[in-house]
């Protein structure tokens, strides 16, 4: 029999062929074939044949045929290669057009029927959508083609990674993306029948390519086809500045697919949604969207904002969903008249000079913004200047202190030693001091810890750190706390310093005279205990520059350093310029009631870079100067124990040592060696604050370095 193996002879149907092998004469040749003739032997489930190894059943339920939409039909009606019993040979396919001619017509041109036509075995048939014997109305709910059961028959070759890859599918997930979005949510899980299935956007019989100009999905009737369902909002597309380039011709007129994606469109809602339209977006407008990124809205999303969604604007949430107009049409969203009611959507109360913000500013473009461009020159060069500038001293005092290490190790052992076991200890910074200075360090943590994902939203590290934190809303509010405690120490020091200067006033005039002491007055403002620098301070910069060449002695310092008084003055500086700037983009509808809206550009970028200048300074030049120099390493903890010995005073401050002594003023200083009870407690502490500060260097430093080199 060719291939068809017969086995054992057991039935009917394998009696009756048997005989009719033997005895040609019990059927009468050229009478016609009957159903149950080829029943005979196709009801028996034995009946295989074998195709390039592989072993298919030829077996016809004869109950299921009956059941089908060709139950009245004979076999020889699709099967018309049969001439007479028994058949040897493999008959050709079913001709579905003989009485189907408009459907074959329509399948012949579509992409299944030009890749058969082409010799792609594996491209659909009839059979592959409609099933063979079983073939069953479409509205039936069995149909393989029901509108519900539509898209796992689709799969079947759709998801089949041998199918999509032979054939080099452009969506080989196209399957299993549709099953998750809105629509297969709709149709498959909900049932809802009116929800689009493959046909309603590719066609039935006459599925084409994509670039075929006559195919549903071709980029020009796109809307059309979205527009079938969702009549009203391809109306209002039309009339849109997208619609208008389609309507032109215009390729790069995005169309629904562009924004929702064909297989994979999502409900409208949630901040997944917002960041996955803003990149969207951002495919034909990467100069705004690059600019966008760059603003808190920006930043919130890519940080994962999903939490707070509602907080934060998306593209569409100014510029409109299907309704995107250009600003000179008095319909849009973003024009004169319309503006400040989109802005309202979000910030209730603000006013028009509010709308003056500008979104997609680009402070390097000096020609479209020359007042945000000088801006962004002044900070940069601040940045650059300043980490050039101490870049170079830390460099030089770092090779100076290694040199002298190396030039006699032990001296220098030595010597560190006794700055910590000397038995003479006195205060150098007060009680209130030093909760001043825990205030500061665990506040500016905060704010780095919180703002630093800001400025570098585009770090796996950054996004890290805003969903342990619990997402943006969180994250803002702990940098709205740090920062008024940044305010609360401010304003504490500066109650201190004003009550010290009453306190000291009768010593401005002469007892005896009543006469005004102008030298009493300079020395409370620029004297060896005040922190604001004076001349002798620059001559011992000079100094400590000749010092680190080998050209001069090391200066003897008094009380406070000139690096320790530039920590001090940049505070103020920082406090005023980062705490400014902050509270216009904290409270932007209140300062634009009396400023225009691109004043809030500005403080941004001013916020941003004194921000990044000052972690960078005090986690580099400030802990090389306080913890990093080989005689204070790992750590020096007097902010901590407010004690100084009297071996590191002589080392480092002697001029403070000598005039103390001079003023019989160091008795007052001495204390008593309480420190080692707490010692250990303290440094826990430090070395958390110091190891954070470490490892936000290293994480800022990588990131800056990705973005230079990308």
């Amino acid at each position: 029999m060719n291939g068809i193996s017969t086995g054992r002879a057991l039935g009917r149907g394998w009696f009756v062929l048997a005989a009719m092998c033997l005895f040609p004469s019990t059927r009468t040749l050229g009478a016609a074939i009957t159903n149950s003739d080829c029943m005979d032997c196709h009801e028996d489930a034995k009946l295989t044949r074998v195709v390039s190894g592989v072993t298919n059943s030829l077996q016809v339920v004869e109950k299921v045929l009956k059941k089908s939409v060709h139950s009245q039909l004979s076999c020889t009606d699709c099967h018309a290669g049969i001439k007479e019993l028994p058949h040897a040979e493999k008959l050709p396919a079913p001709q579905c057009g003989t009485c189907h001619e408009d459907i074959a017509k329509a399948y012949t041109d579509s992409i299944h029927g030009a890749s058969v036509r082409m010799g792609a075995s594996g491209a659909a048939t009839c059979s592959s959508c409609h099933g063979a014997h079983n073939i069953a109305p479409v509205k039936q709910g069995d149909s393989p083609v029901f509108k519900l059961n539509l898209p796992s028959t689709c799969a079947r070759c759709h998801s089949n990674a041998n199918l999509t890859s032979e054939y080099r599918l452009k969506f080989p997930e196209a399957a299993s993306q549709y099953m998750e979005s809105i629509h297969g949510r709709a149709l498959i899980k909900l049932g809802l029948t009116m929800a689009p299935s493959c046909s309603d956007c590719h066609g039935v019989h006459n599925i084409r390519r994509s670039v075929d100009r006559d195919s549903q999905i071709n980029h020009a009737h796109i809307a059309d086809t979205c527009g079938k369902c969702h009549l009203g909002v391809e109306k209002t597309y039309l009339k849109s500045v997208h619609g208008q380039l389609l309507a032109k011709g215009d390729a790069r007129g995005p169309v629904c697919t562009d924004c929702h994606s064909a297989h994979q469109i999502e409900a409208q809602e949630g901040g997944l949604r917002k960041a996955s339209s803003d990149q969207r977006c951002g495919k034909c407008h990467q100069d705004r969207l690059e600019n966008y990124m760059e603003t808190y809205h920006g930043k919130a999303i890519a940080l994962g904002a999903s939490h707070a969604a509602s907080e934060v604007a998306a593209c569409y949430d100014c510029h409109g969903h299907h309704d995107v107009l250009p600003p000179s049409n008095p319909e849009s969203r973003l024009s004169a008249t319309n503006i400040l009611q989109t802005c309202q959507q979000c910030h209730k109360g603000a006013t028009a000079k509010f709308t003056e913000y500008v979104p997609h500013a680009d402070p390097t473009d000096r020609k479209h913004y020359p007042l945000l461009h000088a801006v962004f020159l002044a900070m940069t060069g601040l940045l650059v200047g300043t980490f050039a500038f101490f870049g170079l001293h830390t460099a030089l005092w770092l090779f100076r202190s290694v040199y002298l290490f190396l030039h006699d190790s032990k001296t220098f052992r030595e010597a560190k030693v006794k700055t910590q076991v000397d038995d003479q200890w006195f205060t150098r910074f007060s009680p209130f001091e030093r909760m001043l200075h825990i205030m500061v360090v665990t506040s500016f943590l905060l704010l780095v810890v919180t703002g630093m994902p800001l400025k570098f939203h585009y770090t796996d590290w950054g996004k890290a750190i805003f969903h342990v934190l619990g997402g943006a809303p969180v994250a803002r509010s702990l940098h709205h706390f740090a920062a008024i405690i940044t305010f609360l120490y401010f304003a504490l020091h500066l109650t201190d310093r004003i009550r010290s200067c009453w306190q000291g006033r009768g010593n401005l005039f002469d007892p005896e005279t009543g006469r005004f002491q102008m030298k009493r007055l300079t020395d409370i403002l620029v004297g060896p205990d005040s922190m604001v620098p004076n001349k002798k301070d620059w001559q011992e910069f000079i100094a400590h520059q000749k010092w680190f060449f080998g050209k001069g002695p090391r200066p003897e310092f008094d009380r406070w350093t000139y690096w320790e008084k530039f920590d001090y003055l940049a505070v103020f500086w920082g406090v005023a310029m980062i705490g400014a700037s902050g509270l216009v983009m904290w409270f932007p509808l209140f300062f634009t009631r009396f400023m225009p809206g691109w004043a809030i550009n500005i403080a941004m970028i001013i916020h941003s870079d004194e921000a990044l200048l000052a972690a960078g300074f005090i986690f580099t030049f400030h802990f090389f100067n306080t913890h990093f120099r080989i005689e204070k390493f790992p750590m020096d903890t007097v902010i901590f124990s407010g004690r100084i010995s009297k071996a590191e005073m002589l080392h480092e401050r002697k001029r403070w040592y000598d005039r103390l002594v001079a003023t019989d003023k160091l008795e007052s200083h001495r204390v008593q060696d309480e420190w080692t009870r707490w010692r250990n407690i303290a440094r826990t502490f430090g070395y958390l604050f110091f190891g954070t500060g470490i490892i936000l260097l290293f994480l800022i430093v990588v990131a800056m370095a990705a973005r230079l080199l990308h």
